[in-house]
C-alpha cells in the first residue's frame, strides 16, 4: 500500500504528495513553481495536442520546399553554370543541313512510310506500262516496216508486169533494199529500162513457132536425118510429155498462158528449130531474173524486217529507304 505525505497547505494542514509510479517506471518530475502549477495541467495538454496536430502540416511544408528547391535547381542550372564555368573555345561546327521527310506535293504533309510504299509501288507499275508500251511501239514499228517494204516490192513487181518504167518506185527500192540485197535492186532497175512482159513472150513465141518444128536451112543432112530416125521410133512413159514439135509447140504455149516461163524455155530447147529462138530464150531469160529478183526482195522485206524488244522482267519491288531526320543541335542560351 502506498504512503502519503502530508504537505502544507492541504486540507489537514499540508500538501498531498503525489501517488508513487508503478514499479519500474520512473516518477514524473515535479511541477515547480507556485501552488497553481495543477491547474495548468490542462493547459499543457492542449498545447501538446494542438503541436502534433501542426506536425503532419509541417513535415508537408519541408518537403515541398525541398522538391521546389531541387525543381528551381534544375530550371535554373543551364543558365547559371556559364557563370562560373570558363566559356570553352568556340569551334566552328559543320553540320549536314537536316533532311527534311518527303512532303506531299498537294497538301505539304510528310508522308508516312505506308504512303511512301504505296507510292514506290505505283511507281514500278508505271515503269511497267511504260516498258510494255515501249516494246508495243517497237512492235508495231517493225509491222510497219515490213508492210511497207511488201508494198514497195508489189509497186515495182506491177510495173514490171505491165512493162511501165518504175519512177518513184526505183528510189524505195535503193533506200530499202540497197544494202540488204543490190543485184536484186540493180537486176530490177535494168529490167525495168528494158522491160519484158510476159505478152512479149507470147507474141515472141507465137512468131518463132513455125521455124521451130523443122530444122533451119544449112543444116547438114547427117543432123537432119539423125531427127528424122529420132522421131521414128519414140519409147516413153506414160507420164513423160511427147518430144514430137507438134505437141511440143502447143504444150509451150499452155505454159506461157500460165506463167510458166522456166518450163516454156526448157522446152523450147528441146525443138529441132531451138536456133532459131535465141533472141526469144534471152528475153524469157531477163523475164525470169527479174521476177526472181522481185521474190528476193519480197522475202527481204518479210524475213529481214527489225524483231520486236523482249522485256527482260523487272526486279523485285524493293521497300523505299526509311530516312531519318538528324538530330537538331541544342544552342545554349
Amino acid at each position: 500500500m502506498n504512503d502519503s505525505v502530508n504537505l502544507p497547505g492541504s486540507g489537514d494542514g499540508g500538501e498531498r504528495a503525489p501517488p508513487e509510479s508503478p514499479v519500474g517506471m520512473q516518477p514524473s518530475p515535479a511541477p515547480t513553481g507556485d501552488s497553481s502549477g495543477g491547474a495548468d495541467m490542462p493547459v499543457q495538454r492542449a498545447f501538446r495536442e494542438r503541436r502534433r496536430g501542426r506536425t503532419p502540416w509541417l513535415i508537408a511544408g519541408v518537403m515541398l520546399a525541398f522538391l521546389g528547391g531541387v525543381t528551381a535547381t534544375l530550371l535554373l542550372y543551364p543558365r547559371l553554370a556559364g557563370w562560373w564555368v570558363a566559356p570553352a573555345t568556340p569551334q566552328a561546327v559543320v553540320s549536314a543541313a537536316p533532311v527534311e521527310p518527303p512532303r506531299d506535293l498537294a497538301g505539304g504533309r510528310p508522308m508516312d512510310a505506308a504512303r511512301q510504299d504505296l507510292l514506290a509501288v505505283r511507281m514500278m507499275e508505271l515503269e511497267d506500262r511504260l516498258a510494255r508500251i515501249s516494246v508495243a511501239a517497237q512492235t508495231a514499228s517493225g509491222n510497219a516496216t515490213r508492210a511497207e517494204g511488201l508494198m514497195v516490192a508489189f509497186a515495182a513487181r506491177r510495173a514490171l508486169d505491165s512493162g511501165a518504167p518504175l519512177g518513184y518506185v526505183e528510189g524505195q527500192l535503193r533506200l530499202r533494199f540497197g544494202q540488204a540485197q543490190p543485184r536484186a535492186v540493180a537486176t530490177i532497175i535494168n529490167a525495168a529500162r528494158e522491160p519484158v512482159t510476159l505478152t512479149d513472150l507470147q507474141g515472141g513465141f507465137a512468131e518463132i513457132a513455125p521455124s521451130l518444128a523443122h530444122s533451119p536451112p544449112g543444116t547438114s543432112w547427117w543432123t537432119a536425118f539423125r531427127q528424122e530416125a529420132r522421131n521414128l521410133v519414140i519409147i516413153r512413159k506414160t507420164a513423160t510429155p511427147s518430144p514430137l514439135p507438134e505437141r511440143t509447140i502447143p504444150r509451150i504455149e499452155r505454159l506461157l498462158a500460165a506463167g510458166r516461163v522456166a518450163p516454156a524455155m526448157e522446152e523450147v530447147g528441146r525443138l529441132p528449130g531451138k536456133a532459131a529462138a535465141e533472141g526469144w530464150l534471152d528475153m524469157a531469160r531477163r523475164y525470169r531474173e527479174a521476177r526472181r529478183a522481185l521474190d528476193l526482195i519480197e522475202t527481204a522485206a518479210i524475213l529481214e524486217s527489225p524483231p520486236a524488244a523482249v522485256l527482260p522482267p523487272g526486279p523485285a519491288p524493293s521497300p523505299p529507304p526509311i530516312i531519318v531526320p538528324p538530330p537538331m543541335p541544342s544552342s545554349p542560351e
